[in-house]
């Protein structure tokens, strides 16, 4: 390219000598052709992660002249800063050898977690790259999209947790936690320097803050330490409008403000939405400080190379938790693991550096193999059904109550108020029905013939696409002077939520079918019409009940439908792991939590403080904050220590001491509960009480995760070394043979022994070693019981045989019950094979 382009200047100029106009005209076609060959560059152009050779900082040993080990992530150090800048010099180089300036653009160095950049060029030069000495990885940017008061009480922080650390007002004292997301809205009380207890300094964290370029208010208080925005990706790729997706950490979307308050938002912030107050929220860790590094956007998500480099930035910063509820939207097109990428190799430097990950798993269950969240560095959480719901109903005038729902007042005791169809009372009778029977639209409708009575719209297409909302619905109905409304579904898509909606007018929503179907029944026998079919009196009634109040179950936690389910993948060809996902479950159905008001990701919270939303998005806020309390008392800890507290105590039985259910679909695609598995809760739910004194841990670091690697089958060592720049030296001989808190084989034959190393983290106990498991596979534990000191570590193994090769998975646990009160158990999965 370079010598094309030059001789072809070179030609132009010469030929342009025999007279003016000839130059004139050779130069304007010249300009053309290099504008038409920009154009062509830029039309192809996309972003590339290219990792390179050559350690990053947090694994560098030595080795370059003049540079001195790294391996420690301090960045005040000059051998650090030194180290850094040799690495960019030399991802500059690279490009600066191959490419004219102007015929790339690079986007980002990656110099701390991982060695490499991020840089927006053609196809062409992607492949030059790859060809290149020196480039290990050439990877095509992919996306990525989010994953989406009462909840403190439910989980027993106030009054078993906090108390242990000071109360609430110092729980999560001095930890950061980094939010991955879509930014925050920095002025709402969930995230203010309260007077009474003001944040002073945390010398820990080094991380900036952006200037709000409106106000030109910093976005940091106190509370909030650190403030910055990565959008290079998304402005190369086209995608990013700074009218809409904010030029800045201001969050244009509410989910980032949302899940940055339910792990470490304010205690005690009064939830008022629509005039009316639903309780009191708090953060899982009130007292954490947060640091936002805004990568997601309201309207595409996110791209893997921004992601990256927000990562990168938290962790040179100094959180000591990172927030990801994020997953990606497909595969990466040019990696055959799932546990080997860019994202993911950025996450196991993270966790080397001593940052907790947690990542919400996915939204696509109930289906199998539907997680998003591979690694065994990260925690992979699912997403419960907590025990408050909130139903309603609505009573016709034959008696007959139909149940839905809807966060409204009710019509009013012993009352029953006429109701009329949209379709029924439009002002134009060639007014499209379709387009009026959602209710979107007052102006359409007859003011006169709605007033003072129940208006009865259709919930479409629309509501699913987010062009329709239910507040629209109840903006609709109280312009025009409706005593209220109901939206009925008609047909339904597999997988929609209905969430219950907050209005200021009673509403509702019938969810069922068949009940939407009895109430059109109802209206249309009730209704008298002419031969034209017009209406000339509206005789069915209706009044809607108090849809306000929360109702507590105790068939709680559930896993929600909607949470992504195991088993783990190794690969795109979804080949079963030797790994089981998810790790937690936590609560992420109906949590309220702060919003922000120009946030537009939920269109019924549109202009909103609070909103009450569902997803693994809210679930991995929920462990973040827990996990913060966790590394607060216990600040030497690991992440994978911490994750092992998580599991190892986790809950397999909801609240009435029956085993937690998950909900699925049956045949006919309605909603049934089934006995939940490890596939669906990993190791159970969330008890933060007993995870901060576990008794027991299951330890594991940089070198036992090269290790899970370089034992998976079908990986290639080379791969590996691309992205770790470490051979594989050290073998568990099986990946299941990683010391992670679970157990899982895949393909089970004959008889496999797998051994755990246990760490007493509290004083000297006796341990009883129990086991069981599905009647397809025996199962034997040794030693039966141990007694370990305190810091001290013991090793037992657990031997697995099958009994019957049924081809399909069977479930256990190992049990640790210790003589001082302590119980550690581990889920076991495994399928078993004739050979």
């Amino acid at each position: 390219m370079k010598a094309s382009v030059a001789d072809l200047i070179h030609t132009s100029m010469g030929v342009s000598r025999s007279g003016k106009m000839m130059k004139l005209k050779s130069v304007e076609s010249v300009f053309t052709i290099m504008i038409l060959l920009s154009v062509s560059i830029i039309g192809k152009s996309e972003v590339y992660i290219v990792t390179i050779e050559g350690e990053p900082v947090i694994s560098y040993k030595g080795g370059v002249n003049g540079f001195e080990a790294t391996e420690k992530l301090d960045v005040t150090s000059d051998l650090v800063t030194s180290y850094s800048s040799h690495l960019e010099q030399k991802h500059d180089t690279i490009l600066d050898t191959l490419f004219d300036d102007g015929n790339y653009k690079k986007l980002y160095s990656y110099k701390h977690l991982i060695n490499g950049f991020a840089v927006h060029v053609s196809e062409e030069q992607a492949e030059m790259l790859r060809r290149a000495p020196g480039v290990k990885s050439v990877d095509k940017d992919w996306k990525v999209r989010k994953l989406t008061t009462h909840t403190p009480e439910f989980l027993g922080l106030p009054t078993g947790v906090w108390p242990t650390g000071g109360g609430f007002d110092r729980a999560g004292e001095e930890i950061v936690i980094g939010f991955v997301d879509s930014g925050i809205f920095p002025y709402h009380p969930s995230f203010e320097n309260q007077n009474t207890e003001p944040y002073g300094p945390i010398p820990k964290y080094r991380g900036k803050c952006e200037v709000d370029p409106d106000t030109k208010k910093s976005f940091c208080n106190g509370k909030i330490v650190g403030a910055q925005h990565f959008a290079e990706a998304a402005m190369a790729a086209g995608a990013f409008n700074p009218e809409v997706d904010f030029a800045s950490p201001l969050d244009g979307d509410g989910h980032g403000s949302h899940t940055a308050a339910i792990a470490a938002g304010n205690n005690g912030i009064p939830v008022q939405v629509q005039g009316y107050e639903f309780g009191k929220a708090s953060g899982m860790a009130p007292r954490a400080r947060i640091a936002v590094y805004k990568a997601l956007y309201r309207n595409f998500g996110g791209f893997v190379a921004d992601v990256v480099a927000a990562i990168e930035q938290a962790v040179h910063d100094g959180v000591d938790i990172l927030n990801l509820s994020v997953g990606p939207n497909s595969p990466p097109a040019t990696t055959k693991t799932t546990f080997l990428n860019p994202f993911d190799a950025t996450l196991l430097s993270a966790v080397k550096a001593g940052v907790f990950v947690a990542q919400a798993s996915g939204n696509g269950g109930p289906a199998a193999k539907t997680i998003v969240s591979y690694s065994p560095w990260i925690a992979s959480v699912a997403a419960a059904v907590d025990d408050r719901r909130y139903k309603n109903h609505l009573t016709l005038g034959n008696g007959k109550i139909l149940a839905g729902t809807g966060l409204s007042p009710s019509t009013g005791p012993n009352k029953k108020f006429t109701m009329v169809a949209a379709n029924d009372v439009l002002l134009d009778s060639s007014a499209m029905k379709s387009s009026a029977s959602d209710c979107q639209r007052p102006e359409v409708l007859n003011g006169i013939m709605v007033k003072g009575n129940i208006l009865l719209c259709g919930y479409s297409f629309n509501f699913v696409s987010g062009s329709a909302s239910i507040k629209k619905v109840a903006e609709t109905a109280k312009s025009l002077g409706a005593i209220g409304f109901v939206l009925a579904v008609e047909n339904v898509s597999p997988g929609t939520k209905f969430d219950p909606v907050p209005v200021g007018i009673p509403g509702i929503v019938i969810t069922d079918v068949s009940n939407s179907m009895e109430l059109i029944d109802y209206y249309n026998v009730s209704t008298l019409r002419d031969w034209t079919g017009r209406v000339k009196s509206f005789k069915g009634t209706g009044s809607i009940g108090n849809g306000m109040e929360a109702i507590l179950y105790k068939s709680a936690p559930m896993v929600a439908l909607f949470s992504a389910r195991g088993p783990n993948i190794k690969d795109y060809k979804f080949q079963d792991a030797d790994l089981l996902k998810p790790d937690i479950l936590a609560p992420g159905s109906l949590i309220w939590a702060s919003w922000s008001p120009n946030g537009t990701d939920e269109p019924n919270y549109v202009g909103e403080k609070f909103a009450m939303i569902s997803g693994t998005s809210m679930a991995a806020p929920h462990i973040s904050g827990i996990a913060a309390l966790i590394k607060q008392k216990h600040p030497d800890w690991s992440p994978a220590a911490i994750k092992s507290a998580l599991m190892t105590t986790s809950n397999t039985l909801d609240r009435g001491y029956r085993p937690i259910l998950a909900q699925q679909y049956s045949g006919a695609e309605t909603l049934t509960f089934i006995p939940a598995t490890p596939f669906d809760y990993g190791s159970g739910h969330v008890n933060p009480r007993a995870a901060l004194d576990p008794g027991l841990i299951f330890d594991a670091g940089y070198e036992d995760y090269l290790g899970f690697l370089c034992t998976t089958p079908g990986i290639d060592s080379h791969e590996i070394l691309n992205y770790t720049h470490q051979p594989c030296n050290y073998t568990l001989g099986h990946p299941y043979n990683l010391n992670s808190p679970s157990v899982a084989i895949s393909h089970l034959v004959g008889t496999q022994t797998v051994t755990r190393t246990a760490t007493n983290v509290n004083e000297e106990e006796t341990y009883t070693i129990t086991s069981k498991m599905g009647p397809a596979i025996a199962i034997e534990t040794s030693p039966p019981a141990m007694t370990i000191g305190p810091g001290a570590s013991q090793k037992f193994t657990v031997t697995l045989t099958v009994r019957s090769a049924s081809g399909a998975y069977s479930f256990g646990e190992v049990l640790l019950k210790g003589d001082r009160g302590h119980k550690v158990r581990l889920p076991v999965v495994a399928m078993g094979y004739d050979r």
